[in-house]
């Protein structure tokens, strides 16, 4: 299969014009009639994610996080991400990066994180401006209540997380109903998740004082950014497979370590 009906194939579930404005999805390096013999999928595209695509004989890696994002000025091999886009031009690997595209699709990085967490009935949580059904964050609610403590072990045990940091559910709300999430660094969006009613908010990369707008009115679990967001590479799966040899990397994963 041509490297650009693989990109027609993600684009017509996650149009690039979903993505932020700041954002840089699409096709990072290579030649949109280039033959894919198969595809390597990770969060990031790191060195390590790079030669193992090398390695495995995949000639496309699909990432979440784009490989070049703030532009690059030069291509000196100084940095891991210009040493990324060296060995890809040099081995011939195409590059293509979903990242606010995928996660603002209702069955993208969120939507998949509640789903896996038993969570139903999912709608956008910050709608587009367009107001089409996409946007940012979804909420839903489980099929019967949960008491907190059992909800947190399921989402550790879900996300295989290694560490939770956690503000506390409302007094008087501890048995969990609505649930919202947001893969990735979605701490803005506390304030909406509580005003649309949600006893717990999943996300990643929360501040102090972000987590403390919700102490005493709606439980928040901070996740590892990483951890919230490695089941994109399910969704990218499901849209490929039985239309190209497709793998999970096994290089891919958090740099962030837990002592």
């Amino acid at each position: 299969m041509i490297l650009q009906h693989i990109i027609d194939i993600i684009e017509s579930a996650v149009p690039l014009k979903w993505q932020e404005e700041w954002d840089n999805s699409g096709l990072q390096v290579g030649e949109p009639d280039a033959e894919i013999r198969a595809v390597l999928l990770a969060v990031d595209v790191t060195e390590q994610v790079m030669d193992e695509a090398v390695r495995r004989g995949c000639n496309l890696i699909l990432s979440h996080h784009p490989l070049i994002f703030k532009g690059i000025k030069s291509l000196t091999g100084a940095t891991p991400q210009e040493r990324c886009v060296l060995a890809a031009v040099r081995n011939r690997i195409a590059v293509y990066s979903s990242h606010t595209a995928v996660d603002s699709w209702l069955h993208g990085v969120s939507g998949g994180m509640a789903v896996r967490c038993g969570v139903e009935n999912l709608r956008i949580l910050i709608p587009a401006a367009d107001g089409a059904d996409h946007g940012l964050g979804v909420i839903g609610t489980l099929p019967e209540p949960l008491p907190f403590e059992d909800f947190l072990d399921r989402v550790r045990t879900v996300f295989g997380a290694p560490m939770l940091r956690y503000i506390l559910p409302a007094r008087g709300r501890d048995r969990i109903r609505t649930a919202a999430f947001c893969g990735g660094a979605g701490a803005s969006f506390i304030p909406q998740a509580m005003a649309q009613g949600a006893d717990i908010y999943v996300t990643a990369d929360c501040k102090y004082h972000e987590m403390q707008q919700a102490v005493g009115r709606m439980a928040v679990i901070d996740l590892d950014h990483w951890v919230s967001e490695h089941f994109v590479r399910e969704v990218f799966l499901r849209l490929l497979e039985g239309k190209v040899p497709v793998m999970l990397s096994e290089e891919d994963g958090t740099p962030v370590q837990v002592a």
